[in-house]
């Protein structure tokens, strides 16, 4: 059971609003200058701000974006539907219904008459289509409400002109315009006129929070019924004339390529199959049928070249990770201390829809179809490959069933547009299960030294080192010039952006005197790609586990310290309605146990408090949970609710059974059975999730927010029930399963 607790409370047909977003540099000023005022500090050793507390990665994401959000577009139709573009992808976070309800709001028009539709890939959006960084609903909150909001200043200048009267005299509600005498006329009437370029409209602005309606109030996903009675289309879903199934046989080992196929006319020559083409990731078939596609792969007899990581079994990596690790730079003198050491496998990201892509290359054109969150990159990358002016091709974004950072990269649409370049017809490519686990983008694999200096029941220094295999953000930012630079030599390309990200997303939120930290990353040829909260997953959740062993050390209780050490009333605000909600302290069972965390990260904080059991050592599973979450402006707390319990969902997942082992070169998990995702007997039965009021005007990033203080709040009630030091995780990581074959 679930609970929230929200904020208080030009054509005759159809017409095109345009705006130019407000500077944002007001944005980054005022996060900066709230990072730097005067707290009221529960410490005797207060920390300096970090640079995510000055301006962290989504604010650089505001102001990349600023020059484009001119370039949005909304519709009125003339039966009133209105339809709004929007330059982002839907994965399953309820993007779609938050921007949907920001229209309906400032055009005071009913939630169900709004239809939000994915644009297309736009080069000249550059920075502004990427999906990602717990960004979208923050980026776009002011442009959409504008966009808005000038539709609403058109229809009511369109009506005042029909009826000579003021506009000042007419008002709006239910998608209609309202005058004083009781006429009344329907925005889809308005359309045409509204269109008029030559029509005066008076300045628009939107509507103050305090007027709001809608925003802020639970509401239920717009694409809810179409998903839950099979309506909904995704990429494999389409019906492209001619798109034939199409898989892919995949080599032995990561990056492995292909040297020969033995029996490539037998393969050939096998009921049903059209193509058996060799592309740079593998041989893929092409048939009349899946199931036929399927049996042609199983059959080739490929010998195959090796891939760049196949010498690297798991403990090859953690040795190299461990020598990695950066310095501490303050040692241990004579003060007391706590020393810890982390270490965190390789995760797969594994949504629900494997990697798809549907293609239909010709010779002087081309047309794609995919879930992508960096759609102009793939544009670019795909007009490139196939010798074609980026006018010539069209991507089309398709919502996805899930990422978590895994649409980033376009790697189906890529080789479906391969496939269909060779064999000259549309293709309809899928990633099977296997495909996916394995040859799929993974979270990097992680090790962690942490050390904290105290005194006088005062945190004197707080240091952080972490090594990680190398995380690709060769999709650059959305776009081919960061992408391009990406791949510059190590030191100047993808490790720039590595240090950038984790720089402007790692912070910690307590007053532990000197505070720093570091990241050293370390190439291993595994493909890997950012994962829900990217670094902060693995590095705030250690911290949270150091947290508790200071409070130990100290004899303080864990709530009780956190809480004296937090940098403000806001912070202390979302632990105190977690403790309190989920009744800290309460007598448990031996076995049992209570742990707390706190988190905090694009201009958004989170606390969660989790029950959990170990008493059965092979069914350890968490079985109540509270969490807290103020992300300053809450558009939709229902939205929210999801997203908090999908992060502790991810956590509960890899802290305690999910990751992938590499031996040889390839991961052994090939499933969902041997990938130890967290099924419903895994998680808790009791899950409440409360949504503070509103504690300002714009609202912070959510999407990532609820998985740090999930990883930390799990393992230290894990530590607590069963008096061990969580240092290795995920905790159960034995390989209980036998391996599909190479």
């Amino acid at each position: 059971m679930t609970e929230v607790h929200p904020a208080a409370g030009p054509s005759r047909r159809s017409f095109l609003t345009r705006l130019v977003a407000a500077p944002t540099l007001a944005l980054v000023t005022h996060g900066a200058a709230e990072a730097l005022a005067p707290h009221a500090a529960h410490a005797a050793v207060p920390s300096l701000p970090a640079p995510a507390d000055l301006v962290d990665l989504g604010d650089l994401f505001i102001l990349a974006g600023a020059p484009t959000a001119a370039l949005l577009a909304l519709a009125v139709d003339p039966d009133g539907t209105v339809r709004f573009r929007l330059p982002r992808e839907e994965v399953g976070q309820g993007l779609t219904t938050a921007v949907a309800m920001l229209v309906a709001e400032e055009l005071d028009t009913p939630l169900a008459t709004v239809r939000v539709e994915l644009d297309d890939a736009r080069p000249e959006l550059l920075f502004n289509q990427l999906t990602g960084s717990s960004n979208s609903v923050r980026s776009l909150y002011g442009p959409v409400r504008r966009t808005a909001a000038t539709a609403r200043a058109r229809l009511l200048a369109a009506a005042a002109r029909r009826w000579s009267v003021p506009v000042s005299s007419l008002t709006t509600a239910e998608g209609a315009v309202r005058a004083p005498d009781g006429r009344t006329a329907g925005y889809g009437s308005l359309s045409a006129a509204a269109a008029d370029p030559a029509l005066p409209v008076p300045a628009a602005a939107p509507k103050e929070r305090k007027d709001h309606a809608l925003v802020g109030r639970p509401t239920g996903r717009i694409d809810a019924r179409a998903m839950v009675t099979g309506a909904q289309r995704y990429t494999l879903d389409l019906d492209v004339p001619g798109a034939k199934p199409c898989v892919v046989r995949r080599p032995p080992t990561l990056g492995g390529t292909v040297r020969s196929v033995a029996n490539l006319a037998a393969v050939r020559a096998m009921p049903g199959v059209l193509h058996v083409v060799t592309i740079p990731t593998g041989v893929a078939v092409v048939a009349e049928t899946f199931g036929q596609a399927l049996d042609a792969k199983a059959a080739l007899d490929i010998a195959w070249g090796p891939g760049p990581a196949d010498r690297l079994s798991d403990a090859d990596i953690r040795a190299r990770l461990h020598a990695a690790v950066p310095p501490l730079a303050v040692p241990p003198l004579l003060t007391p201390y706590v020393d810890a050491a982390f270490d965190f496998a390789f995760v797969g990201h594994a949504p629900m829809e494997t990697n798809c892509a549907v293609a239909d290359v010709r010779a002087d054109r081309a047309e794609v179809w995919s879930g992508l969150k960096s759609p102009i990159v793939a544009r670019q990358t795909i007009a490139a490959e196939l010798g074609l002016p980026v006018d010539k091709v069209a991507v089309h974004v398709v919502q996805a069933g899930g990422s978590f950072g895994r649409r980033l990269f376009f790697d189906a649409a890529l080789e479906a547009a391969r496939v269909s370049r060779a064999c000259g017809r549309p293709v309809r490519l899928m990633w099977t299960r296997v495909d996916d686990t394995r040859h799929g983008r993974m979270r990097p694999a992680t090790h962690h030294r942490i050390r904290a200096a105290y005194a006088l029941g005062e945190v004197l220094s707080f240091e952080h080192r972490v090594a990680a295999a190398e995380t690709d953000f060769r999709h650059g930012l959305g776009e081919i010039i960061t992408a391009t630079a990406a791949h510059l030599p190590a030191g100047i390309g993808n490790a720039t952006l590595a240090q950038t990200l984790f720089h402007t997303t790692v912070a910690t939120p307590y007053h532990f005197g000197l505070t720093t930290h570091g990241l050293n990353e370390v190439p291993t040829g595994i493909p890997t790609g950012s994962w829900r909260s990217v670094y902060s997953a693995n590095t705030r959740g250690a911290e949270e586990i150091v947290v508790d062993e200071l409070a130990a050390r100290t004899g303080k209780d864990p709530y009780r310290f956190r809480r004296a050490f937090l940098r403000n009333d806001d912070q202390r605000a979302v632990l105190d309605k977690a403790a309190a909600e989920g009744e800290w302290g309460r007598p448990l069972p031996a076995g049992c146990a209570q742990g707390i965390a706190f988190h905090e990260e694009y201009r958004s904080r989170t606390a969660c408090l989790v029950e959990i059991d170990t008493r059965d050592p092979g069914h350890v599973r968490v079985t109540r949970a509270v969490i807290a979450v103020d992300v300053g402006l809450p558009v939709n707390p229902r939205g929210l609710e999801a997203q908090m319990i999908g992060g502790l969902a991810d956590a509960i997942s890899t802290t305690l059974r999910a990751g992938l082992h590499i031996d040889k070169g390839l991961p052994l998990e090939g499933s969902y059975s041997q990938f130890h995702w967290a099924q419903q007997r895994d998680t808790p039965r009791d899950v409440r999730v409360f949504v503070l009021p509103a504690t300002g005007e714009r609202p912070g990033g959510a999407g990532e927010l609820g998985v740090p203080a999930a990883v930390g709040a799990v393992a230290n009630a894990w530590a607590r029930a069963t008096g061990r030091k969580p240092r290795s995780f995920p905790l159960d990581f034995d390989v209980d399963f036998t391996p599909y074959p190479r």
